[in-house]
């Protein structure tokens, strides 16, 4: 499929009653409201490509955005692209999930995750947190810095309630992951969230609730899980 065809589909494609969702959650035109399964159906003709990808982000129509993001060749993308589309991210489907599930998979990561974890700007900071915690799922542990991880955790205990909206939604996810997906660390994880304790976050007009941490770690254990990787950060 072209650029042109692409845009057309997800055009015909437009969902009234998505939109509405969407934009409740920080969304805002031009964007169709399509559906993630409609997406899939481009991603299994398209696969990856990086030129389409990077058209299809310029656009600033989310739903274009996103699928450039599930389009994206993480063996392509550049640092640069990376830090051009996180200045675009102005939602948290964009920051958090779209752009940090690419640069999770970049071999520079990490480097990107701690600049921006330390933004002012509050979805740049999020896509920080966003890109850690999406690397902490798939990455094996062996490739993670286990001592950083330990140590960010204690920022995440010492100024989480001060943080910005969004990026305590994203601090108290990384507690989740690293709990749930680094055993060496899952106790220190289930501290940090006991002492933290429940989140406040503003959903907006949603019925969205934030995880709490100590309970949702204990049934990923529960139901044998710690330490199983996700096979992609991209889904």
């Amino acid at each position: 499929m072209t650029f042109e065809q692409i845009m057309q589909f997800l055009k015909d494609h437009e969902n009234p009653n998505a939109k509405k969702v969407l934009m409740r959650h920080g969304a805002r035109d031009p964007l169709y409201g399509v559906r993630i399964g409609d997406l899939k159906k481009v991603v299994k003709k398209v696969k990856k490509n990086h030129e389409l990808a990077l058209r299809l982000y310029a656009t600033g129509n989310s739903d274009a955005m996103y699928l450039a993001s599930l389009i994206a060749d993480e063996n392509r993308m550049s640092k640069q692209d990376l830090q051009d589309w996180v200045k675009q991210a102005y939602w948290y489907m964009l920051s958090e999930v779209a752009v940090a599930d690419v640069a999770a998979e970049t071999p520079f990561w990490n480097e990107l995750a701690k600049e921006w974890m330390k933004s002012e700007r509050e979805m740049v900071a999020c896509a920080g947190w966003g890109t850690y915690s999406a690397a902490i799922s798939v990455r094996p542990n062996e490739q993670l810095d286990i001592e950083e991880i330990g140590e960010l955790l204690e920022v995440v205990r010492r100024s989480i309630h001060s943080a910005p909206n969004r990026v305590r939604y994203n601090m108290n996810n990384f507690v989740i992951c690293v709990g749930s997906y680094i055993p060496e660390l899952s106790d220190k994880a289930r501290d940090v969230a006991e002492s933290i304790g429940k989140i406040s976050v503003d959903m907006g007009a949603t019925a969205c609730k934030v995880p709490y941490a100590p309970q949702y770690i204990a049934k990923v254990i529960d139901r044998g899980n710690l330490g199983k990787k996700r096979p992609s950060a991209r889904c």
